[in-house]
């Protein structure tokens, strides 16, 4: 239940939140898994828990989706094993060596021929919609997953104006304040990890980890690079690694926080995670909120 990475978007309109309007539109694009010739499929799948048959959960002002998807595993080794014979074969009934478009062909041809064979991956992609906050929180550090949620959504809904919650110009330049000790949104320190690169072709990195960011050494580099990753931390609520990208990798919820339904056991799932869902709604709101308005108000 509780998110480990974060996209960020800000949704213009509300959502409809009529259930069974929603599920309608939902099931349309439910998953379903890859046929012997399908390389991927995707598709809406129960959020919360499986034994709860329905594709949005919905709790107090929160909705919570989630898309599954699968795809063949085709190792480039086996595929290129098993092409190299036949390119041969080809270039010797030909009598010239092929084309690269003619290779390309002959991939694809042998690449349709083995999905019957290949295994078969599947991961899930959860995104939380905060009503109050009007956020679409996706649970990846992957932008094209992120993307392919909001195209899945956008397709069940039939639009879904969405933008990135964090402006990246903005975010650019707080990050080099933020790095300096200056102008931190309210409640958050630095936190011990920084990543910063040079703006020239050569693109010189520099990465500390598990250090004191206010060093000379580290706060030197901010005369030629620019940051483009920074530990945050808000006193025993959340840690998280920033990117000059607007993402957020490595959220890390404080122990006395994802502890705190401790008491109500597991006998009941589903209510645990709903209460789990609401907790963890609650402190992301605590820690997006001041970040937001530090990067508006800029």
């Amino acid at each position: 239940m509780w998110f480990k990475n974060l996209r960020l978007y800000q949704v213009t309109e509300k959502l409809n939140t009529d259930q069974d309007q929603l599920e309608q539109a939902l099931a349309a694009f439910k998953f379903t898994p890859c046929t012997s010739q399908e390389a991927v499929k995707m598709g809406f799948t129960s959020p919360l828990h499986p034994s709860l048959k329905h594709y949005c959960h919905q709790t107090n002002d929160v909705m919570l989706f989630a898309v599954k998807r699968q795809e063949k595993v085709l190792p480039g080794s086996v595929v290129n094993e098993e092409l190299a014979p036949k390119i041969d074969a080809m270039e010797q009934e030909k009598g010239r060596p092929l084309s690269r478009k003619e290779k390309q062909a002959l991939k694809e041809e042998l690449i349709q021929s083995l999905l019957p064979r290949a295994f078969s991956k599947s991961s899930v992609t959860t995104a939380l919609y905060d009503k109050q906050q009007g956020w679409l929180l996706v649970d990846t550090s992957s932008a094209s997953r992120a993307e392919e949620l909001l195209a899945l959504l956008r397709k069940a809904f039939g639009s879904l104006p969405a933008m990135p919650l964090l402006d990246n110009h903005q975010l650019n330049q707080q990050l080099h304040f933020w790095l300096q000790g200056k102008e931190l949104p309210e409640g958050f320190q630095l936190g011990a990890e920084a990543e910063l690169k040079a703006p020239d072709e050569e693109g010189a990195k520099v990465r500390f980890i598990n250090h004191l960011l206010s060093a000379d050494e580290v706060q030197s580099h901010l005369q030629d690079k620019l940051v483009t990753k920074l530990a945050l931390e808000q006193d025993e609520k959340v840690t998280f690694l920033i990117c000059d990208d607007g993402s957020i990798k490595r959220l890390k919820f404080h122990d006395l926080l994802s502890g705190a339904n401790e008491e109500m056991g597991w006998d009941d799932v589903i209510s645990r995670l709903d209460a789990d869902l609401l907790l963890m709604t609650d402190a992301l709101r605590h820690a997006l909120l001041p970040l937001k308005a530090n990067i508006i108000s800029q």
